[in-house]
């Protein structure tokens, strides 16, 4: 995989959504992870918001697959995504104490081959041993009010600094924040470093960054209704928890201790509503 993630990451990112039957639709992001069954053979994860799935209220979301044409060009492709069964119970995994979500999915080859490693999703100590910090930036990919980069439904890449101290560990503090514009619809999209080189304030050297999946984006913060321009990231420590609870609900969880922040509220695919 490329040292800077970026491009692998927009293949990998896909927006979710649902006609909610008056014409308008409901909207979050997700991304896709490959990792192996239990059985060892591979599968595509998709990951997202907990709130993104929880607030479409019917059994069958779609999943914004793209299909590249013969002569260069893209089309959207949307497909079923089945999220709940016949009674209307959760066909998804979520962490018990975060705001993450992950469903084993079939995707059509080309995404399955899209989909990123899971050993790309930050550890305990990735932020520790690289030194991750306050003012180091950060991209997030997403689909702010359901708005997609182009007809072909790629999601539209954004970028911010870490704005909070201190960001690790990710048991003690389980979310930090981003300084950028955050809107409905975002919910779900990945946060991550890329990999290029980055020149820290003052400084006369640029430093290279390693290339990894920090989190995803959960909610946005407001104080009296007014939006402050910034959000807030669950760590990828808890998408590698969800990720386990897919194959043994019993496996060990982190309940962090870490309250939420003041002010924050979901980045909700609900209030993404717009029309089709």
């Amino acid at each position: 995989m490329a040292l800077d993630l970026s491009v692998d990451l927009i293949h990998a990112t896909v927006q979710l959504e649902q006609g909610l039957g008056d014409g308008t639709r409901t909207v979050g992001t997700g991304f896709l992870i490959s990792s192996v069954a239990p059985d060892g053979a591979p599968r595509t994860v998709l990951v997202t918001a907990n709130h993104v799935l929880q607030k479409m209220p019917g059994r069958d979301a779609r999943i914004g697959y793209r299909i590249e044409n013969p002569d260069g060009s893209w089309s959207y492709s949307p497909q079923t995504l089945k999220i709940r069964d016949a009674r209307g119970a959760e066909l998804w995994t979520h962490h018990p104490s975060r705001d993450v979500a992950a469903i084993s999915i079939t995707a059509p080859p080309e995404f399955a081959k899209a989909a990123i490693p899971k050993d790309y999703l930050a550890a305990d100590d990735t932020f520790t041993r690289y030194a991750v910090g306050a003012g180091d930036e950060m991209m997030a990919l997403g689909f702010p009010r359901g708005l997609a980069a182009n007809q072909a439904g790629f999601p539209i890449l954004r970028s911010g600094r870490v704005a909070s101290y201190p960001v690790a560990p990710a048991n003690i503090f389980p979310t930090f924040l981003l300084d950028f514009s955050v809107f409905p619809g975002n919910s779900g999209g990945p946060v991550y470093m890329s990999g290029q080189a980055q020149r820290r304030a003052g400084a006369s050297e640029e430093a290279q960054k390693p290339a990894f999946i920090a989190g995803l984006l959960t909610q946005q913060v407001e104080l009296n209704s007014e939006r402050l321009e910034i959000g807030i990231v669950t760590h990828a420590k808890y998408i590698r928890e969800t990720m386990a609870l897919l194959d043994d609900p019993a496996a060990p969880v982190t309940i962090a201790v870490a309250q939420p922040v003041t002010g924050a509220t979901a980045a909700s695919a609900e209030e993404a509503a717009s029309p089709k």
